[in-house]
């Protein structure tokens, strides 16, 4: 038995996007198919699909909407690793800018002009993302001369608007009515902002646990008691957004939610065009090469709240995040009523593959 599905470069992630209608005719449990299609749970998914990364191991799943005014049906899959799970508890913004290129490219969005909006709707979070997709002299194309930060090469550009982000998983954009938490952590209490936007995500104020915004994922990944440290304030903070029930089963509800990122000043902020403030990131219990969009979106959201850990001197237009793999421009636009009614980041994504992926015989039995 096979399976359609097409390998594609979403920012600063990896995705293979698969089509709704095609995984439903197989007739099989999803997450066992999904799990074995990637080979897990193995460390190195050697036996199939996955890259052994959380940035790697990543599912699109797709299908023309239904719904009014809203193009394409997405959602999207974090593929356990070592673990035999699937995680669908919340969305891939770096993952969202393939599905665009995808709906224009199958034939699904027909386009207009060089440039064709497509509206998608996101099925883990319920919200509605707006993307830009380029199409040359009204046509479909793979090729793009765009770049992001962290991908070595040119391709596509996709503007992402995720239109009123708030309370994506939560319901609520702070969800314990605060805009500033202490969370408790293996290195001590640490202000954070616990603020649900695209994604939930506890934002950590570094320097109160002596986190400084320049620590290199290798160096944090390679420090077990800090990032043990780190999980308890994810945990602590988990419970406090009503994510968890408690604390201790924090892993068990959901691994990728909330999102825990360090703020920090940026290294150098005076310098013309520099980057403002400094962002590092777990995902999945591993340091983020650079910073996930949703997390993005996140401190945006945060810069637009008074009494937040952003910094005031750090909230320009666009807010600029320094990362691990370089600066990330992104900008919140405000409703007249003061709620965030978009917040816009630029992506780049291609085709990478179409393939026909063997469905081994123990994810059918």
């Amino acid at each position: 038995m096979q399976v359609r599905a097409v390998l594609m470069r979403g920012g600063t992630s990896k995705c293979w996007v698969f089509d709704e209608r095609v995984l439903d005719r197989l007739g099989l449990d999803r997450d066992r198919t999904l799990l074995r299609l990637y080979g897990s749970p193995d460390p190195r998914q050697l036996d199939g699909v996955g890259g052994a990364t959380s940035t790697t191991s990543k599912a699109v799943i797709l299908a023309p909407s239904t719904r009014s005014g809203v193009h394409v049906d997405y959602t999207f899959a974090q593929i356990g690793i070592a673990d035999e799970r699937v995680d669908w508890s919340n969305n891939c913004g770096n993952c969202s800018a393939v599905v665009g290129l995808y709906a224009v490219q199958q034939g699904w969005v027909r386009p207009e002009g060089d440039t064709t909006r497509v509206s998608v709707y996101n099925t883990n979070t319920a919200k509605t993302i707006v993307q830009d997709v380029p199409t040359p002299g009204g046509a479909a194309t793979n090729e793009g001369d765009s770049r992001i930060t962290g991908v070595a090469f040119p391709a596509p550009g996709v503007g992402l608007g995720f239109v009123d982000p708030a309370g994506a998983v939560t319901g609520s954009l702070l969800p314990t009515g605060r805009p500033v938490d202490e969370l408790r952590s293996g290195r001590g209490p640490v202000r954070a902002s616990l603020v649900d936007a695209g994604n939930p995500a506890a934002l950590l104020w570094g320097p109160d646990i002596g986190l400084m915004g320049g620590e290199e994922p290798v160096d944090v990944d390679a420090d077990p008691t800090l990032l043990a440290d780190l999980a308890q304030a994810r945990a602590h903070a988990s419970e406090l957004m009503g994510i968890s029930a408690h604390r201790s089963v924090a892993d068990e509800v959901s691994r990728a939610v909330p999102k825990l990122v360090w703020l920090a000043p940026a290294p150098e902020p005076a310098a013309a065009g520099a980057a403002g403030i400094a962002a590092r990131m777990l995902s999945m219990g591993r340091t983020h090469p650079a910073l996930a969009i949703t997390a993005c979106v996140a401190i945006a959201a945060a810069a637009a709240i008074p009494g937040t850990v952003v910094p005031e001197e750090a909230r320009t237009v666009p807010l600029l995040l320094d990362t691990p793999s370089g600066t990330i421009p992104v900008r919140a636009e405000a409703a007249p009523d003061g709620r965030i009614d978009t917040v816009f980041v630029e992506r780049t994504a291609r085709r990478i593959a179409t393939a026909e992926l063997e469905v081994p015989t123990l994810a059918r039995s």
